[in-house]
């Protein structure tokens, strides 16, 4: 796509936001570049944020998942571990505020659906209650044999990482009701013991949300292929689409758009083209 192109994107969208009575934000990973998160594509990308599974020849999909707690548990802690603090101390960019004064325009306001667990939205003041985390939080743990149907929150727990091995070098977390271990409430892959209680309540609280909203929009962004949970929903609502995505930025969806750039560049962008 040319930059006359993306110039007429750019003015599609900013038509289709003011045109809007609701916003659906919907965000993968990509969204967290701008704010110097690190780029899970491929395990080149994973491997360049953790060195030591680099060298291990553990890649994303191998430490993601409930056996890796059950059989390395202070190696998985490790990852998630260092990724929780990470999370912690990491500001959000600027592109989280002009989504909210899209939002903060619009009669139904906006909603967020997203399959990071990282906790920016909620770190850059939007509203939990109007948050759909659809893979869970990091900022939330579960017992990893679920021995009681019960989500608290990790704000309490103080981890301290190893980054030379990737492993945990504080206590690892413990359940409060059978004293096993404490895993993050995160849906990972092969996953039997994951309780998704918590995302329930939140994709009842935006099916509601939805039925109020006569003109929806969808801005989507850093949403890829590879894991399309973020991309299957905006599509499947049959509404305009706008989607931001650097690299896999084409859409079919009929109305919809799509916009080659970085999440805060393009929303910068859009924000110029409303103004104009």
């Amino acid at each position: 796509m040319n930059d006359a192109d993306i110039a007429r994107s750019i003015s599609v969208a900013a038509e289709l936001i003011q045109g809007a009575d609701g916003l659906l934000i919907t965000a993968g990973a990509g969204i967290g570049v701008d704010s110097g998160l690190p780029d899970f594509r491929g395990d080149q990308g994973f491997w360049k944020a953790y060195p030591p599974l680099a060298e291990a020849g553990i890649g994303f999909m191998d430490i993601a998942r409930q056996a890796t707690f059950e059989d390395q548990p202070r190696l998985a802690w490790g990852f998630y571990g260092h990724r929780l603090q990470l999370y912690r101390d990491t500001v959000p960019h600027a592109g989280f505020g002009l989504l909210q004064a899209f939002g903060a325009q619009m009669a139904n306001g906006s909603f967020v659906y997203t399959s990071n667990v990282d906790g920016q939205f909620q770190k850059a003041g939007f509203d939990a209650a109007q948050i759909v985390e659809c893979h869970g939080s990091i900022h939330h743990l579960q017992c990893l044999a679920a021995c009681k149907v019960d989500i608290w929150p990790a704000d309490e727990l103080v981890v301290d990482v190893d980054e030379a091995t990737c492993t945990l070098r504080s206590d690892l977390p413990r359940c409060p009701h059978c004293g096993g271990l404490a895993r993050p409430n995160i849906l990972m892959f092969e996953d039997w013991t994951y309780l998704s209680e918590r995302t329930d309540l939140q994709l009842g609280r935006l099916d509601l949300w939805l039925k109020t909203v006569r003109h929806l929009v969808v801005i989507e962004m850093g949403a890829g292929t590879a894991i399309p949970s973020v991309r299957r929903k905006g599509e499947g609502l049959k509404v305009p689409v706008i989607r931001i995505n650097p690299n896999e930025w084409r859409i079919r969806t009929p109305d919809s758009v799509s916009i080659p750039l970085g999440a805060c560049e393009a929303l910068e962008r859009i924000l110029i083209a409303i103004r104009n």
